[in-house]
């Protein structure tokens, strides 16, 4: 029982298994073979290690934005003129990543609370049984009174009076002066990672030259100061289009960066995209055009609370960061290199299933790629026979196929194509 278990731990530790293997002659098969593992090898190298960097390990940002607009605008309306800073026309004034820029208003001055009538178009009616007191309309300006009012044919409403007239949009906009506006873009960040941290202000951008530099993508791609004009038209938009009814411009700054290089080739790259609608759109054919707010500036009057309406139309400017930082691990590298080895094994199948089951000769080939055993034998030694008698039999069966001319023998251990 001893010597059986040593043995037995002795053929487990001290012999090694290899499958065999069967060389085949056939220029189809092996052109096919070749072919697969190329393919293999150009995916690997081209696809996996080149294009996707499979050698690196990635990481992506942690990011801060910080924004300033500058410029003064100038308008007369109706004979009053105005000038207007960024605390008039910027909202949020507090510098974040997505804010608005005033292009285009309409102004109700002293509105009281009060009864008035509608306006023409919302709430009309013949009598005052049309005017149910205590209804809302979702287009109205108010609380219904119960009271139709002849001279405009409207409903009597409790709101603000006199209710806003909203319904002529001034063209050419009011603030086309917007288009000089300046925005000012501060980035930070960082790789946690790889313990990288890099700003938008770069090496070489100091305060002296910031202060007379302007974005553009060809002579100034990392200048942080962007004119809303050409913000408006890198986009793809028309500036007096989009300034007339307000629009959204997303702006994207681009952190990818391959940091087996210096660290100082980490730079952003901006991008422009107009996140209303398509330019080559014609406004007719969308449900809803254009991007607006109301806010009111209330005041004391005679003891009577008053307020100023204001409805703005503008663009609104969303800052999105993208980043995606890149440097070699031996881990993924190893990873890639192990899955692209079992790849090449699909080479195997494909020709074995040619070989075995499409060639004409695949009778010949199943017989050199598998050995089989000799189920009377089995049963003979069961029974208590003796084997050798079937071994003699299946060696004179050798024999008589080795004479006769079936091209599926097993005589011989190699096949040339003809």
């Amino acid at each position: 029982m001893k010597s059986q278990i040593a043995n037995a731990l002795s053929d487990f530790f001290f012999e090694y298994e290899t499958p065999r293997q069967v060389l085949v002659r056939n220029r189809r098969v092996g052109v096919v073979c070749r072919l697969i593992q190329l393919g293999v090898l150009a995916y690997i190298i081209g696809w996996v290690f080149i294009y996707e960097k499979g050698y690196q390990s990635t990481d992506t940002a942690v990011s801060s934005v910080f924004t300033k607009m500058k410029g003064v605008g100038y308008t007369s309306v109706n004979g009053s003129e105005r000038v207007w800073d960024v605390a008039d026309y910027v909202f949020p004034p507090q510098g974040d990543s997505s804010f608005v820029v005033m292009t285009n208003y309409i102004i109700t001055e002293g509105q009281a609370m009060g009864k008035c009538p509608e306006l023409q178009g919302h709430n009309n009616c013949s009598s005052d049984a049309d005017c149910e007191e205590g209804r809302f309309k979702r287009t109205g300006h108010g609380h219904m009174t119960g009271v139709c009012v002849q001279t405009t044919k409207t409903c009597e409403v409790l709101a603000w009076c006199p209710v806003e007239d909203d319904r002529k949009i001034p063209y050419p906009p009011n603030l086309m002066s917007a288009e000089n506006y300046t925005l000012f873009i501060k980035n930070s960040v960082t790789f946690p990672l790889f313990g990288v941290t890099r700003t938008n202000l770069v090496e070489g951008i100091d305060a002296s030259y910031i202060s007379k530099c302007s974005y553009h993508p060809e002579d100034d791609p990392l200048c942080p100061i962007f004119k809303l004009g050409d913000i408006v038209q890198l986009s793809g938009f028309s500036f007096e289009t989009l300034a007339h009814k307000g629009g959204a411009i997303g702006i994207v700054v681009d952190w990818t960066c391959n940091l087996d290089v210096d660290v100082k080739h980490c730079k952003p790259e901006y991008r422009f995209h107009g996140l209303y609608g398509n330019p080559d759109e014609k406004d007719k054919a969308r449900a809803s055009v254009g991007y607006n707010f109301r806010f009111a500036k209330h005041y004391m009057e005679d003891k009577t609370e008053k307020r100023t309406l204001f409805k703005v139309f503008g663009i609104r400017i969303d800052i999105i960061v993208q980043s995606l930082a890149r440097k070699f691990d031996i881990i993924p590298t190893l990873t890639a290199i192990g899955s692209g080895v079992g790849i090449f094994g699909v080479a195997t199948v494909v020709c074995d299933l040619v070989l075995l089951y499409l060639l004409p000769k695949r009778e010949f080939y199943k017989n050199m790629k598998f050995k089989y055993t000799d189920t009377h034998a089995q049963d003979s030694e069961s029974l208590g026979l003796d084997s050798s008698i079937y071994f003699t039999l299946d060696a004179r069966q050798v024999k008589d196929k080795d004479k006769s001319d079936d091209p599926d023998s097993e005589a011989g251990s190699t096949e040339t194509e003809k």
